[in-house]
Parts: structure tokens; sequence; C-alpha cells
């Protein structure tokens, strides 16, 4: 009988994104991979972790005008499909951003949630 690899803490094992464990776990790991690997440490590293979310941001935005063709210079450059992958990195990058604030991210984040959830919905919620 072949040894497993993909137990569930092995990094190479495979988990759904459609559970909030698989979404936080991958968090986890590419906050790892990141800080493994940084150039730039500290309050100094911190704060271009934080600037990555606006250059994200930023790719949103240069899609969005590439898929309504609003720059005539260039015309239509983008897709939907690629607005949607933007913002996906914008999330992704929001959430790495988090984890590199706190372990608590995960806790901190469903915190926040529920709170926006609450002052914006209130008593409509079904």
């Amino acid at each position: 009988m072949s040894e497993q690899t993909d137990a569930p803490d092995s990094p190479d094992a495979p988990h759904s994104l459609d559970s909030p464990d698989g979404l936080w776990r991958s968090i986890t790991l590419l906050h790892a991979w990141l800080e493994a690997d940084q150039p730039y440490g500290g309050r100094e590293g911190l704060l271009l972790r934080m600037l990555k979310l606006q250059e994200e941001v930023g790719e949103v935005a240069q899609a969005v005008i590439g898929a309504t063709g609003q720059n005539p210079r260039k015309g239509t450059t983008h897709t939907w499909d690629d607005v949607r992958s933007e913002l996906c990195d914008v999330v992704v990058t929001a959430l790495v951003a988090l984890r590199t604030l706190t372990p608590d991210a995960r806790e901190v984040f469903a915190d926040h949630l529920a709170a926006v959830t609450e002052r914006s919905l209130g008593s409509r919620r079904g």
C-alpha cells in the first residue's frame, strides 16, 4: 500500500475553497510563502505588503477601462473575465495583508463582516 501524501496538513494536499477552512488554509500557506522569501522585513516589509493591495486595485481599474474601451488610443484590451480575475487578486491580497497584521485574521474578518452585515442589513436579513 502506498503512503498517502495528501494528508490534510500537507502543503501539497488538495483542499476545497468551497469552505472557510479551505480559504483560510490557502491564505495561511500564501502568507507563509511570502514571509519565507521577502526581500524586506520589519516595518518596511509590512508597509510594502499593504501597498501591494493598492497595486492590485489599480489592476482592477485598468481591466475595467480595458473592458469598456474607455481609452480611445488602446480600445478594448480586457474582458469582464479579466475584471473578475483582478477582483479575486484584490480579495486574496487583502486577506494575506490582514493575515500579515494578525494571526487571528479569520476571526477578525468574520467579526468585521458580521458587524458590516448587521449595520447594513439589520433586521432585513432573512
